[in-house]
């Protein structure tokens, strides 16, 4: 007696999320960059703050004049600042890049917002590619439409 059971296969995959522009998503959007570049511009005067330190630190212990182990030393420390200063500035002008092309969405223009990932289930005489082209579109955070074969 066969009591074959039908094939079926777990898989993974990632689902696009989209956001439809709404006068209250643009605003929180625009809020959280403007959070963000506010936390970079903190983090930028803390590391002026302790970069100086350092070299005040180096400084008073070090014999006058200073002597090349001592240059050396406060050299090194201004490279490792203005390093980590400009990654920081990087990271400060793509926020405001955002943040500009934020403004200048059109209401109910749809955007990426995210991906994630989700598992169905496949058969035999399923359409694989269908079915990993799934989006899940969003207005202000309600689920306003799931596209695709789920």
């Amino acid at each position: 007696m066969n009591l074959s059971k039908p094939q079926q296969l777990l898989l993974k995959r990632g689902v696009n999320v989209k956001a439809i522009v709404t006068p209250l998503w643009k605003e929180e959007v625009q809020q959280q960059l403007q959070a963000q570049i506010n936390q970079i511009d903190q983090q930028l005067q803390q590391l002026d703050n302790e970069g100086q330190r350092a070299i005040s630190a180096i400084q008073k212990q070090s014999l006058q004049p200073p002597g090349p182990q001592t240059l050396q030393q406060i050299e090194n420390i201004q490279v490792q600042v203005n390093q980590k200063k400009s990654e920081l500035l990087e990271q400060k002008n793509q926020s405001l890049q955002n943040l500009q092309q934020v403004q200048l969405l059109q209401l109910d223009e749809e955007v990426n917002q995210f991906q994630m990932e989700s598992f169905f289930h496949v058969e035999p005489g399923d359409n694989l590619i269908s079915k990993l082209q799934v989006e899940v579109v969003l207005r202000d955070g309600v689920v306003e439409e799931i596209r695709g074969d789920i």
